[in-house]
């Protein structure tokens, strides 16, 4: 049976559409995401070691409204990115790992985290890290039908990252929960930005109850890929005490890291 990973968000979901997407938990490869369809969650399904997985809308499908969960995949280049929802004292050690690599990631914040960290989100732009839009309050996007509203949670963030770093935002989005429909798709494009899925990612989000190292490993190291796009938290104490092993063992396996831009141009 292959294995799928997804974030919880059903049941936000219409029941047939979530019918559809439980049963793609069993299936040798999710559903594909058509024009018809209303919204859906971002889901993966590995079918090989070391290659990249099949989601459940394919790059060609996402590339026609500028938006991608993938890299070259005959390039052995890792896109590290994390989500970051509020800071819990594990974000600084996440930066000092990537330092020490010299590696550059992509940090998706909410209005929280620029709220209360704003050091932080300085230090990312000083150390040379892209800061992505993850929306300001974090909602259902999906359910958001007019552009204004989608709007409104895009520029929310825009308008406290420039007031902390006096500059402007790049325009990478990343759809909270991974919840997203073609209008979404479509609202982002029109308003400049590449919507970023994912290819990689692991249950690190639970704080209360966050993963071994080991178990950390085991899903993060035979999953890697050539253009791999990889969502961490940064809310994770695992990831921050792992992170600098974890990108060893990937350089020890030919991989280099690439930023967001690269990816782009």
């Amino acid at each position: 049976m292959k294995k799928i990973l997804r974030r919880p968000a059903l049941l936000l979901l219409p029941a047939a559409l979530a019918f559809a997407l439980v049963l793609s938990f069993f299936s040798s490869s999710p559903p594909a995401v058509t024009a018809s369809a209303s919204n859906t969650n971002w889901g993966l399904s590995f079918q090989k070691e070391g290659e990249a997985p099949v989601g459940n809308a394919t790059s060609e499908y996402l590339s026609g409204y500028n938006a991608r969960y993938l890299g070259n995949t005959k390039e052995k280049t890792i896109y590290l990115t994390f989500d970051c929802g509020f800071e819990n004292g594990c974000t600084a050690p996440i930066l000092d790992a990537l330092k020490k690599h010299d590696a550059k990631a992509t940090f998706f914040v909410v209005g929280n985290f620029l709220e209360t960290a704003p050091e932080l989100v300085q230090r990312m732009v000083d150390e040379g890290h892209i800061v992505g839009n993850h929306t300001y309050h974090h909602p259902d996007m999906s359910q958001i039908a007019d552009l204004d509203s989608f709007r409104e949670e895009l520029t929310a963030v825009e308008e406290k990252y420039k007031e902390i770093t006096g500059e402007e935002m790049k325009k990478y989005y990343r759809p909270p929960q991974g919840k997203f429909s073609e209008s979404n798709l479509e609202q982002a494009q029109t308003l400049g930005y590449q919507t970023i899925f994912w290819s990689l990612a692991y249950v690190d989000w639970y704080t209360d109850k966050q993963p071994s190292p080991e178990e950390a490993y085991n899903k993060l190291l035979p999953r890697i890929h050539p253009g791999a796009i990889v969502l961490l938290h940064s809310t994770s104490q695992t990831n921050a005490d792992i992170l600098d092993e974890l990108l060893t063992k990937w350089e020890d396996m030919g991989y280099t890291f690439g930023t967001l831009d690269e990816l782009s141009a």
